[in-house]
């Protein structure tokens, strides 16, 4: 092989062939063996250094070896021969320079990968942001009551996220989940119930798209449900309530007085709306969409009901200044309980306060045991049983889809029991109304 001691006067002579030739160096003072200039056919020159590393335990050498230094024009020929003495020092000390340049560019990428994967763990998979993206999806994916919206909110906002806040998905454990569970208030199992099912749905979706390794809430026992709510008003307390409605402001007397007579969910009532309702076929359709099982449901109207929504009819268009105002003419959209015009009913809890506060001193400041909106619902239940009604009827009108009308009976019971449920309703109004002017006698 051709060799010359490789200054920039000799690399700068060097011209290229058909095939890379090689110059090593040789000839000068500081001699660097291995040192070598390689040139391509393409007039390309590389400094480059050539060795052999010792078998272990045999005075023989392995096959040689080539590292490559630069490119000449990047650097110096003398530069490129100071970095040739650093590689045979190397090499005299047993270590392999070219198994030391990939463990180096390994440790590189190694390094690198570490560095993005510590910042998509503190950023894309921070549970702050995975849940953000969840509770995205929750309300989108597909037709949710807005009251599973809320609630699933409230559960990240109010219970996940603040003990969970920074950090990654995939480095939480079950105890951390845990540890916000009981740290809720054991008689609030309701809560409790809530946040398991809740946390259970965001890390179910969280495995799917590999943002965490596996669903730990499902290896957390499930908590206790709550006890089951038994309570029903009597027939005084019942009056009770219907007498202290008309004491409330606004839309809220005829909210508590619908759900009495209709039976229907707090949620279907208050966000009922006009072009729901026919006032000629005394019915109301609850659209899917804002059903709670997702079944579209009509209710018949009993003439008290009508009577209700008569008088919220005369007043709507008396405060839309109309010129002929008649309450059998409904106004074709827009909510019907409504103190905006806008939106639906909202501020129920305080409204229900306001109601509690009539009774009580409507009765001598006795005020009524316990009570939720729901029982409403389970005392009209109750009433039909009192009244004769068959468990059909009473499952039809809740729009239970459970009992009688679910599995193989659901599938072949097509009937929907639309004149059983008009009588069911108005022999209830009129129990109601009875309740409400004793002096008259009810013939049911």
């Amino acid at each position: 092989m051709p060799k010359a001691y490789i200054t920039k006067r000799t690399v700068d002579a060097a011209t290229p062939g058909k095939v890379d030739a090689f110059l090593w160096d040789d000839g000068g003072k500081d001699v660097v063996k291995g040192f070598g200039l390689k040139i391509s056919p393409s007039g390309r020159k590389v400094y480059i250094f050539q060795y052999r590393m010792a078998k272990p335990g045999a005075a023989d050498r392995t096959t040689p070896k080539r590292v490559t230094i630069d490119r000449h024009g990047n650097i110096t020929a003398d530069q490129a021969r100071e970095r040739a003495k650093e590689l045979a020092t190397m090499v005299a000390r047993g270590i392999d320079p070219r198994q030391s340049e990939l463990d180096e560019a390994a440790a590189s990428e190694e390094a690198e990968r570490q560095a993005k994967e510590r910042g998509r763990l503190e950023g894309e998979l921070a549970f702050e942001n995975v849940a953000a993206r969840w509770l995205d999806h929750y309300e989108n994916e597909k037709p949710r009551r807005p009251s599973s919206v809320t609630l699933a909110k409230l559960v990240v906002e109010r219970h996940l996220k603040p003990k969970l806040i920074g950090k990654p998905m995939p480095h939480i454990a079950k105890a951390d989940v845990q540890g916000v569970i009981d740290a809720i208030p054991a008689k609030q199992r309701g809560m409790r119930r809530a946040v398991y099912a809740y946390a259970r749905v965001l890390w179910t979706w969280a495995v799917r798209r590999d943002y965490a390794p596996a669903n730990l809430v499902e290896a957390i026992e499930k908590p206790e449900a709550p006890e089951a709510r038994e309570r029903v008003l009597d027939d005084a307390e019942l009056l009770a309530v219907w007498n202290a409605s008309a004491k409330l402001t606004g839309p809220f007397g005829p909210f508590f007085r619908l759900l009495l007579l209709t039976g229907q969910r707090r949620s279907e009532v208050a966000g009922l709306m006009w072009g729901e309702l026919d006032r000629a076929t005394a019915t109301w359709t609850i659209p899917a969409s804002r059903a709670k099982n997702r079944a579209a449901h009509i209710v018949p109207l009993a003439p008290e009901v009508i009577a209700e929504l008569d008088a919220l009819s005369l007043a709507a268009q008396v405060k839309a200044e109309a010129e002929k105002p008649d309450a059998a003419r409904w106004p074709k959209s827009g909510f019907v309980l409504s103190t905006t015009g806008r939106s639906p009913i909202s501020g129920i809890t305080k409204a229900k306060a306001a109601l509690d506060a009539a009774i009580s001193k409507a009765r001598d400041d006795k005020p009524l045991e316990h009570w939720r909106i729901h029982d409403l619902r389970r005392t009209l239940a109750t009433g039909f049983q009192r009244l004769g009604v068959r468990f059909e009827v009473v499952e039809a009108v809740l729009n239970h889809v459970s009992g009688a009308k679910s599995g193989v009976a659901g599938i072949y019971q097509r009937h929907d029991w639309k004149d059983e449920k008009a009588q069911a309703l108005k022999a209830w109004a009129q129990h109601v109304k009875t309740l409400a002017a004793p002096a008259k006698q009810s013939n049911v």
